[in-house]
């Protein structure tokens, strides 16, 4: 998985041991303004609760799933529709979905071998997953803090049967290419007589920054993969959507893996609500995270602070990173103390270490962060400045 909760937990290592994580929880939940309540925020009260919605897209009085009919297929077909595909199956992980269809595309290039950026999700959290269970070959295209080049597709020095982008790339700073640079890096993985495929777990609210819709993104690539947890706040699960019959060779294999699941009718319901209730909004979002990423900014600037990165400058997606001259720990805590004294939670997520005295956290902007004007930013920010420079000082 990918979303805000994984990277939460791998933070979590950095501060379990003085009980940060725990407080910054805590202090998120009782907190009078956030920018974000996400779906690991809840409750689990709350999270059934929300179940509720379902019934106004979906008939509650049909009988439950199994293995995959019903809610399940209705979901399926509506991702379908979305991104312009002849098919889409339901996975319980994206981790599955993505190893399933780079399987089944090397199966029919002949070649193991799946070019994507070293930052890549499989790359950095999947535990050599390709390799150890898919017998894929991962090669790297770059390291850079960017997505890759079509120069770099182009010019690779070896052969490759795949080529897989995260579309946004996380780990860099959910950045995207233009519209123009995707375009260029699929007609150069097409010039190697190579299929491409979409990390899409977030592409839900990359239509902003590419300037097209869903389904003609969707269109550039041979198989794509989403999420229904990340920024449609489901219970979990992903989809695979593509051609019709890639798609019902992919539901064999996630049989062999152990998805085809006696019955998902909570995810798939959650997901149905997400789709309705979350993938408009997504726009809007993107917008404000704008706003908040230029208030930060300046925010930051007129506390004091020595310099700080909100990167990119201008968000692609509703979420983006902020970078500062701090230690984790020092920025953690001043974050934590923060939201605990004034019950306005600028920086939700935990901090990692950006290198020797550097601090990186991620910001997620969403439907509790839209009535935050550049003001209200700017004096979180300043609170916040204080309680870090307060921290160094000590």
């Amino acid at each position: 998985m990918t979303d805000t909760a994984e990277r939460d937990e791998r933070v979590a290592d950095d501060d379990r041991g003085t009980g940060l994580r725990a407080r910054r929880l805590a202090a998120h939940r009782s907190a009078r303004r956030v920018l974000a309540r996400l779906g690991f925020h809840r409750t689990l009260r709350e999270r059934l609760a929300e179940l509720q919605e379902a019934g106004s897209h979906y008939d509650l009085d049909e009988l439950s799933d199994v293995y995959g009919d019903g809610v399940v297929g209705a979901l399926e077909s509506k991702v379908a529709g979305l991104l312009g595909t002849e098919a889409a199956a339901f996975f319980p992980t994206g981790t599955m979905a993505q190893q399933v269809a780079l399987r089944c595309w090397a199966g029919r290039t002949g070649n193991p071998t799946v070019a994507l950026h070293a930052l890549g999700h499989p790359e950095v959290h999947e535990r050599n997953a390709f390799t150890e269970v898919g017998g894929l070959r991962p090669v790297r295209l770059t390291n850079e803090p960017r997505p890759p080049t079509a120069a770099e597709v182009r010019d690779f020095e070896e052969p490759f049967g795949a080529l897989m982008l995260e579309l946004p790339l996380r780990d860099a700073g959910f950045v995207l290419p233009s519209w123009q640079e995707l375009t260029e890096v699929v007609e150069a993985a097409r010039e190697r007589d190579a299929v491409v495929h979409f990390d899409g777990a977030r592409l839900w609210e990359s239509t902003v920054h590419l300037g097209r819709p869903l389904a003609e993104i969707a269109a550039l690539a041979d198989s794509v993969y989403v999420s229904f947890y990340k920024s449609l706040e489901g219970f979990g699960g992903a989809a695979l959507a593509g051609p019709r019959e890639l798609v019902e060779e992919a539901r064999a294999w996630r049989h062999r893996y152990g998805g085809l699941v006696f019955q998902q009718f909570p995810t798939a319901l959650s997901a149905l609500v997400g789709l309705e209730r979350e993938l408009p909004r997504l726009p809007e979002y993107v917008a404000h995270a704008r706003v908040v990423a230029a208030a930060l900014r300046e925010g930051l600037a007129a506390a004091g602070v020595p310099w700080a990165r909100v990167h990119p400058e201008v968000p692609h997606t509703h979420d983006f990173q902020v970078w500062l001259p701090y230690g984790a720990d020092a920025a953690a805590e001043a974050a934590v103390r923060t939201a605990e004294e004034t019950g306005v939670v600028l920086f939700g997520a935990g901090w990692t270490r950006g290198g020797p005295g550097l601090a990186v956290t991620e910001v997620h902007v969403r439907a509790a962060g839209l009535d935050w004007t550049p003001e209200d930013v700017k004096t979180a920010a300043a609170d916040f400045a204080a309680r870090l420079r307060e921290g160094a000082a000590g």
